[in-house]
C-alpha cells in the first residue's frame, strides 16, 4: 500500500475531508481605512487645483534662484523636469497657463525664453505684503502652538514644515521669534520656548462653536460640552450601532488641548478614549490654527512628540471622517478640516487665504482669452525688444539687447 499522497490525494483523503477551516476576521488598518473610505469630490477636486498652484509657485521659485535675469531659457528649464515631478515636457505645460507663464523668443539669442507675467508676480509680491500686515495674527498662532505643546517648547524643523500653512514668512526666525524676544525665546538653535502663559489664547476654535450651539440651538450643556462639530460626506454608510457610539463620543470628557492636568491614564475606566478624543481635539486646534485648515498627513508626525500625540496620526484621522477629511490626490495625504469648507472654499476666508486663492483662479484660467490676456498679447512685442532691468544707478543687470543693434542687422542685410 503506498501510504504517500499527492497534495490533492491528501486534500480528498478521508482524514481531511471534514475538516473545518477557521474564519479570519479581516484586518483593519489605517490602509484599508484610507481605501474603504467615502471620497468627497470637493475635497479631491480642489486639491487637484492646489497641486497644480504648488507646482507653478515651485518653478517661480526656481526661475527667481536665476539672479542672472528675470527670464530663463527653456532649454535650461527642461533639466527641472525631476526636481518639479512633471511627466511632460516643460515647454507644453508652460503654455497652457499664459496668464502665469509668458513664453517668447529671446531678441538677440533667439531661444525660446519664459518669465511669470505681471499679474502673477503681483500676486506673488501681494503675499508677502499680506503677511507682514498679519505678523500680529501670526504670532498668536506660534504662541497658541507653544501653549498646546507638553513642555512649552517646539522644534524650529517642525514649525519650518508648516511655515507656509500657519502663514509665516521665510525668515520667521528672525522676523518673528527674533523680534518679539518678550513672547519667544530660542533656546539654542533649533528649540523655541514660550515665554509667558496668555489666558485670553487659552480657548479652543471648538469650544468658540459649543458655545454658539448653546446659546443660539438651545442645546443642553451634556451635550455641547465635550462635542465636535461633525458632517458626514455624501453616501457615509451609517452602520448599525453607530449613532450610539458617536453620542457617547461625544459626550465623553476629555483633557482640552490648553488644559494643564495630570495626563490621562490608559488604564482607568475609558482612558484610551479619552487619550485619543484629546488628541482629536489637538488636531483639530492645530489645522484651525492654518490659514488654510489643511496640512500634510506627513508635516503631523513632527509634532507628536511636542504635542503629547502617541498614536498613528493617520489612523485617528481615518477614524474620524466627520472630522476630518484625507484627500490622496498629488501623491501626498492632505488632510482638510470638515467644518471650515463649503463646496471647495473657506466659509471665513482670511487675507492671506484670499491672496493665494487669486494666484489659483488665475492658474484655473488655463488658456480661455480674457481681456487682460489679449492686452499683454498686443504689448508683447514692444516689451521683447529690451529685456534687462536697470537699477536706480543706471546698471543693468542680467542679458540685455540695444535696439540699435537690430538696426545695424537690419541695414547690413541685402
Amino acid at each position: 500500500m503506498n501510504l504517500l499522497y499527492s497534495p490533492r490525494q491528501r486534500f480528498l483523503s478521508p482524514f481531511t475531508l471534514f475538516t473545518q477551516r477557521r474564519w479570519k476576521k479581516p484586518t483593519v488598518s489605517a490602509q484599508t481605512r484610507l481605501e474603504d473610505r467615502v471620497l468627497d469630490p470637493h475635497f479631491d477636486k480642489l486639491m487637484t487645483h492646489l497641486k497644480r498652484l504648488y507646482l507653478v509657485l515651485k518653478i517661480d521659485h526656481l526661475m527667481s534662484t536665476r539672479k542672472r535675469a528675470p527670464f530663463v531659457s527653456l532649454t535650461l528649464m527642461s533639466r527641472w523636469r525631476n526636481i518639479l515631478g512633471l511627466n511632460v515636457p516643460v515647454g507644453p505645460f508652460l503654455r497652457k497657463y499664459p496668464h502665469v507663464f509668458h513664453v517668447f523668443v529671446h531678441p538677440l539669442r533667439r531661444n525660446t525664453c519664459c518669465r511669470v507675467t505681471k499679474k502673477m508676480k503681483e500676486l506673488i509680491l501681494l503675499e508677502g505684503v499680506v503677511m507682514k500686515q498679519q505678523e500680529m495674527e501670526a504670532v498668536k498662532r506660534v504662541k497658541k502652538l507653544l501653549m498646546m505643546s507638553v513642555s512649552g517648547t517646539l522644534r524650529l524643523h517642525a514649525l519650518r514644515m508648516i511655515r507656509r500653512e500657519l502663514g509665516l514668512p521665510e525668515d520667521f526666525r528672525d522676523s518673528i521669534l527674533g523680534k518679539f524676544s518678550g513672547d519667544f525665546k530660542l533656546v539654542g538653535l533649533e528649540v523655541v520656548e514660550l515665554v509667558d502663559w496668555d489666558a485670553e489664547l487659552g480657548l479652543a476654535e471648538v469650544e468658540k462653536w459649543r458655545e454658539r450651539e448653546y446659546t443660539e440651538k438651545w442645546l443642553s450643556e451634556f451635550e455641547t460640552k465635550f462635542a465636535f462639530p461633525i458632517s458626514f460626506p455624501t453616501g457615509f454608510k451609517i452602520e448599525k450601532g453607530f449613532r450610539e457610539r458617536l453620542k457617547n463620543w461625544q459626550r465623553l470628557s476629555y483633557t482640552k488641548p490648553y488644559e494643564r492636568k495630570e495626563v490621562v491614564r490608559v488604564r482607568t475606566c475609558g482612558g484610551i478614549e479619552r487619550y485619543e478624543k484629546r488628541a482629536v481635539a489637538v488636531l483639530h486646534e492645530l489645522l484651525s490654527l492654518t490659514v488654510e485648515k489643511m496640512v500634510e498627513v506627513d508635516q503631523l508626525v513632527h509634532f507628536r512628540r511636542d504635542l503629547g500625540i502617541e498614536v498613528n496620526v493617520r489612523e485617528l484621522l481615518l477614524r474620524h471622517p466627520g472630522i476630518f477629511y484625507i484627500s490622496t490626490k498629488g501623491k501626498t495625504l492632505t488632510v482638510f478640516l470638515r467644518e471650515a469648507y463649503r463646496k471647495g472654499g473657506l466659509i471665513e476666508p482670511n487675507p492671506v487665504y484670499e491672496v493665494r486663492r487669486n494666484m489659483l483662479d488665475l492658474v484655473l484660467l488655463g488658456c480661455r482669452k480674457t481681456r487682460q490676456l489679449l492686452a499683454c498679447d498686443e504689448g508683447k512685442e514692444e516689451s521683447n525688444v529690451v529685456v534687462c532691468e536697470v537699477n536706480a544707478e543706471g546698471e543693468r543687470k542680467g542679458d540685455w539687447v540695444i535696439p540699435f543693434l537690430e538696426n545695424c542687422e537690419e541695414s547690413r542685410s541685402p
